[in-house]
């Protein structure tokens, strides 16, 4: 049966004018990228449909998230000695609040492609909850910018940085923990910042080195068999937990680490990325109990598959695109490819479909659209200054877009900037 409270969670995070007035979490309302948002620009440079363009201090990978008037994101200081928060009001980009939130005194090392405020916050009507992951969660009101409860006790090892996002799903914020140290998944009660339920992972790490156990993955909350499931993919293996109670439902090993691309789920399978260094796409039959590693995995797919920018379904077709900028089209039910091209070099922001387009974003703040479908149709370039990233957002009918200096509201009846 359909869960009621997760039902009424969801519009209500979509906000009362629908999803496309608001961008809560990582890859939007569902999570997926997906956006009903129309009217969005085809084409934009420094020079043409830039509302507003705002310098955001320091560095974070963190996506934009939008409630109402509101955009917020993280920030941090290079080395990690303090992590901020900070709000731009959505029609003129001034900043509203710029939020110290936490010090950190010996932040471990991160990989030089992180950043120590990589994970994406949740909004809410009211609320915003971000997360460091160990370094500190806090849940801020959005009117006047004061904590309203924090974490700093679900310490790990992050070796490379924090990455994995939270996420909302009824009462709770849930996130996983994947550290070279310990690995498990926690859920939050976003009204007190308490305890539910934490899970530790149940994979074999026996002979494993500590740092071939972390991940970076957001995990997804699909409904499949009768029931919610939360698939949070980790170092060796994919595990799927009762988001309720934390409770292990089924697994898949593998031999991957440092997974980062988010899982997306088509009613039959969820398809998941498995590794950073040898990433390879399965997709997984979520129906099973107990370990379903010889059982339940339908097919596999290893050519120019992602490290970090998460992939795309759209209705019998997934589109995804590797850091060497192959974009790959495959068919959901064979598992094999439709279409491969490249479009040029890193990228590691994810992906978002709107109007029958793909959007990609380069690092190197060129925008590749293409229109999905059996063949490769290419439909625009555009440039920004600036290195992106962090993974665009969707409001109206607008794109919010960080590079490593600013923000921008990216809008096609936008005037000219000065």
């Amino acid at each position: 049966m359909l869960n009621t409270t997760w039902v009424v969670m969801m519009a209500v995070l979509a906000g009362p004018g629908g999803q496309t007035d608001n961008w809560p979490q990582f890859r939007g309302p569902s999570g997926d990228g997906h956006t009903a948002a129309t009217g969005l620009p085809l084409e934009w440079s420094e020079k043409q449909n830039i509302v507003w363009k705002t310098p955001i201090h320091d560095v974070g990978w963190s996506s934009p998230v939008i409630w109402g008037n509101q955009v917020w994101m993280t920030t941090a200081e290079k080395k990690g000695g303090k992590l901020f928060a900070v709000c731009v009001d959505r029609a003129t980009g001034r900043v509203v609040h710029d939020i110290k939130l936490f010090d950190v005194g010996k932040p471990d090392r991160i990989n030089a492609m992180n950043t120590y405020a990589s994970p994406t916050p949740v909004i809410e009507a009211g609320r915003v909850y971000v997360h460091f992951g160990g370094y500190g969660t806090a849940c801020l009101d959005t009117k006047n910018g004061k904590v309203v409860w924090s974490r700093r006790d679900m310490m790990c090892e992050h070796h490379m940085g924090p990455g994995a996002s939270p996420i909302p799903y009824g009462k709770l914020l849930i996130f996983p923990v994947d550290g070279a140290d310990v690995q498990y998944v926690a859920a939050l009660n976003r009204k007190t910042g308490k305890t539910v339920w934490k899970t530790k992972r149940s994979l074999d790490f026996s002979g494993v080195h500590k740092y071939c156990r972390k991940s970076f993955c957001t995990p997804s909350v699909i409904e499949a068999a009768g029931h919610k499931q939360l698939v949070s993919p980790c170092a060796k293996g994919i595990i799927a937990y009762d988001p309720d109670t934390g409770k292990e439902l089924w697994k898949v090993r593998s031999k991957g680490w440092s997974v980062v691309p988010r899982p997306v789920f088509d009613k039959k399978r969820v398809y998941v990325i498995n590794d950073c260094d040898f990433p390879e796409l399965w997709a997984i039959k979520p129906n099973g109990t107990g370990d379903v590693t010889g059982t339940h995995i339908a097919w596999k797919f290893k050519k120019h598959m992602p490290q970090r920018a998460s992939i795309i379904l759209i209705k019998d077709l997934i589109f995804s695109v590797s850091h060497k900028g192959y974009v790959v089209c495959i068919d959901t039910a064979t598992g094999r490819p439709v279409w491969e091209e490249r479009i040029g070099k890193a990228y590691s922001a994810s992906p978002v479909y709107a109007e029958n387009r793909v959007y990609l974003f380069s690092e190197r703040s060129g925008t590749m659209v293409i229109e999905p479908g059996r063949k490769y149709k290419p439909l625009a370039t555009n440039k920004l200054d600036g290195r992106v990233m962090a993974s665009p957002a969707v409001a109206g009918k607008a794109l919010f877009v960080r590079t490593d200096t600013h923000l921008y509201r990216i809008e096609k009846t936008a005037p000219q900037t000065k």
